[in-house]
């Protein structure tokens, strides 16, 4: 058994490192998660890994069972979760195929399915959420980033968009001014669901294109994904001086 899970975004619906043991099917009070919960070693260290949008990348981040997953992995005994998410850059600084571990997020998502508190309570529950990301797996994720030398951004704030479409320039000024250095599609409410059951979590982030307006001409997915696969090389670079740390 492993308390460290793996959550894969776009681009990572498997872990090429990962020596598989076995795959479990897990069933939930709240559906059925992603899919099949993957058992292996990573680095000679036991993880478990979950691909958010399925193992074909056909489910969108809106229609994502993030509290069957959540509760899957919670479930199979993970205390630590690390989410890889791709990202749309914001702040200049933030060039595409980087890294950036967000230290917050702003949520501008709506009817997702964003607790487990709401029904059959003995009372109302409140969780405090003033720093959403674990702040010992960041200092973690920096320190892996560093030492895999890979070019990244050690703070910022995710701006969680609703999807599946992209952001229109306005919506990217908008979340600019409310001081989102990052925007993506998947960061809330996993981030809220694992924190409510008390798992720590935190986000590597990779910069995939330049947002919408911070570049000329329109966001092209052929541009994604060159920038996704060399983006995807500094991700697995840096799994390598993680994992012996968790």
């Amino acid at each position: 058994m492993s308390n460290v899970a793996i959550i894969g975004g776009t681009g990572l619906t498997r872990l090429e490192q990962l020596e598989i043991t076995k795959r479990e099917v897990v069933h939930t009070p709240y559906g059925e998660p992603s899919g099949t919960i993957t058992h292996g070693t990573l680095c000679g260290k036991n993880v478990l890994f979950l691909p958010r949008h399925g193992a074909g990348h056909t489910i969108p981040p809106h229609k994502i069972n993030y509290r069957a997953n959540i509760w899957a992995l919670n479930n199979l005994g993970v205390e630590r979760i690390v989410a890889i998410a791709a990202v749309g850059a914001i702040d200049s600084a933030f060039v595409p195929t980087s890294l950036g571990i967000p230290d917050q997020i702003v949520d501008y998502t709506w009817s997702r399915k964003n607790t487990f508190f709401e029904e059959g309570l003995d009372e109302v529950v409140h969780i405090d959420f003033t720093y959403p990301y674990d702040a010992e797996l960041r200092r973690l994720l920096i320190q892996a980033c560093t030492e895999a030398k890979v070019d990244f951004c050690d703070a910022g704030t995710y701006a969680a968009a609703q999807g599946p479409r992209l952001e229109t320039a306005a919506e990217i000024n908008r979340y600019a001014r409310d001081g989102c250095t990052m925007v993506g599609m998947t960061g809330m409410p996993e981030a809220a669901l694992a924190r409510e059951l008390g798992m720590a979590y935190a986000t590597c982030a990779v910069s995939v294109n330049w947002a919408a307006g911070r570049s000329e001409g329109e966001i092209t997915m052929a541009e994604i994904q060159k920038c996704l696969g060399k983006g995807m090389d500094n991700v697995r670079a840096m799994f390598e001086r993680l994992v012996p740390l968790l």
